[in-house]
């Protein structure tokens, strides 16, 4: 395999996993130390509740997304280094072997990505962790509309689903894009109890599928309300 031109750590790490394979935790962990300088460097996270994340094993994070930091926060916050599934259309010109060399997974939201799904479940199997958006695109980040997507892969893999809720600021200047918290705001991000998709029963039916579905939404959102409360985002902050 050609060598990436970049040369220390992150250079290996892009060579390791510039494949359309499972991508290498060593790239994930490269991500996490990208992430961690850029989120602290540029906004004052607060990370709560990161201990619920097990140490060692399969665990999936279920994150709300309204921010287009979202994903980078989870990587430089987590306690452990995270493959997100990311749609296809973000991996465009020198970001395309960035994300793939950082050990994240493209996916065809369009369609059944066979290669993400048999790649996604590939981590979890190595025991590694698997970030998802479970709403599918950005939006308001309250867990209202939820895919089948977060249900399959837990059910499939029997990996514990961790919740995680991103608060960015409420305030409206310092915006560089609208998208995005004030610089030098403060984003709390809050992990969740770990629990289980299934029922017990072991179950991967289309109705196991869509019950599981609902159960997950339910904990999406009671976690999501918690967070708040705890955080104090029911009220504007300063």
């Amino acid at each position: 395999m050609r060598r990436h031109p970049c040369r220390g750590e992150a250079g290996r790490a892009v060579t390791e996993s510039s494949g359309e394979g499972v991508p290498s935790e060593r790239g994930a962990a490269v991500g996490r130390g990208i992430g961690i300088g850029l989120m602290y460097g540029l906004w004052r996270p607060r990370v709560l509740g990161a201990w619920r994340v097990p140490a060692t094993g399969p665990v999936i994070l279920a994150v709300n997304h309204s921010h287009m930091i979202d994903g980078p926060m989870l990587m430089g916050t987590a306690p452990r280094p995270v493959h997100f599934l990311i749609k296809k259309e973000a991996f465009v010109g020198l970001l395309d072997p960035f994300l793939l060399g950082i050990g994240q997974l493209k996916v065809d939201r369009t369609s059944a990505d066979r290669t993400a799904i048999t790649n996604a479940l590939g981590v979890l199997e190595g025991g590694g962790v698997l970030g998802i958006f479970p709403e599918g695109t950005r939006g308001d980040g309250d867990f209202a509309s939820l895919r089948a997507g977060l249900a399959y892969f837990a059910l499939r893999s029997g990996a514990p689903i961790v919740p995680v809720a991103v608060l960015g600021s409420t305030e409206r200047g310092g915006r560089l894009i609208r998208a995005l918290p004030p610089l030098r705001s403060r984003v709390d991000i809050v992990f969740g109890d770990a629990f289980a998709a299934g029922d017990g029963s072991g179950r991967r039916t289309r109705k196991a599928l869509d019950e599981a579905t609902v159960r997950i939404q339910g904990r999406l959102t009671a976690h999501l309300e918690n967070a708040k409360r705890l955080t104090g985002r029911w009220v504007r902050l300063e």
